[in-house]
């Protein structure tokens, strides 16, 4: 627990958060980690994680449109039915527009995946490198040598590759726990129209994806991080991570539901949308991770360095004898004065 600086009256009393503070430890715990959360600039590596998930977003669409291609080309009674149904849905020119554009893009389905896949390796990357240092820096883990680039990159690689693996789980977890998956499920067991089961549904559905949510951020929170950190306060981080992202979800369907509506809020309230999305959800990470890190048994005595070498620096100072001008000098100078002496007491009578 950080303590409060004094007050230069000692009469003076305590302000309302300082009072808050030491009456809820709670409350006093948040505001440890919004600090944590501030002096780690948490609101700069949101941002960046924003972005690169943007930005990899449309590498990702070319490697979904080159595995579209060839799954079409394989299956010409699909690419059929796809090119039929682009002509019933757009009639006249622009539907054979359509058609042809989509023709060229199967035809360079090989070049479009290449550089979309390369394109995503590099956000990937860059989005991976953003997110471990983010979470390293709310753990406090402050390091003065850094890796090797290639070994680094290759880190951030695997990290990568573990990541996406983790979350396409969690989103197959989470589509089973939809509410029309479940209700389809209990209908092939007969089980149907019974008293109070949209609710049981909904419940179970939305205790599915906390679930889901909070095994995904605690796994980012507490393997992420460049060096090991405690798996125990994750856990607990990740918990809350996952119902405030549950809560945000919610917030977020009814957002976009009404941007929808126009034309505009159609055009661009989807980009607007993602990039919100994103950044509330890098946000309750990166706080989470924050609030991890202050909890009491992870703080401990910030170390105090050892002073520096003592340096000690001999004064020398050489003396030399008087030279032959002043002990001449020095020697007229007694004489006066032994002349004036005897001079002034005189002969005695």
């Amino acid at each position: 627990m950080t303590a409060q600086p004094a007050s230069a009256d000692p009469e003076e009393k305590p302000g309302l958060l300082a009072r808050l503070r030491a009456r809820m430890p709670w409350f006093d715990h948040v505001m440890r980690a919004q600090e944590r959360y501030n002096d780690s600039k948490g609101d700069f590596y949101a941002a960046g994680i924003t972005y690169f998930t943007i930005f990899a977003l449309f590498p990702l669409l070319m490697l979904g449109f080159s595995v579209g291609g060839f799954v079409l080309v394989n299956q010409p009674g699909l690419l059929a039915r796809v090119e039929e149904r682009i002509r019933t849905s757009v009639s006249g020119e622009l539907g054979q527009q359509l058609v042809e554009l989509m023709d060229s893009a199967i035809d360079s389905r090989g070049t479009v995946g290449i550089i979309g896949l390369a394109a995503a390796a590099w956000a990937g990357l860059g989005w991976m490198a953003n997110l471990r240092e983010a979470l390293s820096q709310m753990w406090g883990l402050y390091r003065d040598e850094l890796p090797g680039f290639v070994k680094t990159k290759l880190s951030d690689l695997l990290a990568l590759v573990t990541t996406f693996v983790a979350i396409v789980a969690t989103l197959g977890l989470t589509a089973l726990g939809n509410t029309s998956v479940m209700a389809n499920v209990l209908e092939r067991f007969g089980i149907q129209d019974a008293p109070g089961l949209s609710l049981m549904l909904r419940v179970a559905s939305v205790m599915v994806s906390v679930l889901v949510s909070w095994l995904l951020f605690t796994y980012m929170i507490a393997r992420l991080p460049r060096e090991s950190v405690s798996f125990r306060s994750s856990v607990r981080a990740g918990l809350i991570a996952a119902v405030a992202f549950e809560i945000f979800k919610f917030f977020a369907a009814i957002y976009l539901r009404s941007v929808l509506t126009g034309p505009a809020g159609a055009t661009f309230g989807p980009v607007l949308g993602l990039m919100v999305f994103a950044y509330i959800t890098s946000r309750l990470i990166l706080f989470a991770t924050a609030w991890a890190a202050t909890l009491p048994e992870n703080m401990g005595e910030e170390p105090i360095p050892p002073p520096g070498p003592a340096v000690i620096r001999n004064r020398v100072i050489v003396r030399h004898g008087l030279a032959a001008w002043q002990a001449v000098a020095a020697v007229a100078v007694g004489a006066l004065g032994a002349l004036g002496v005897s001079h002034r007491r005189g002969p005695r009578r």
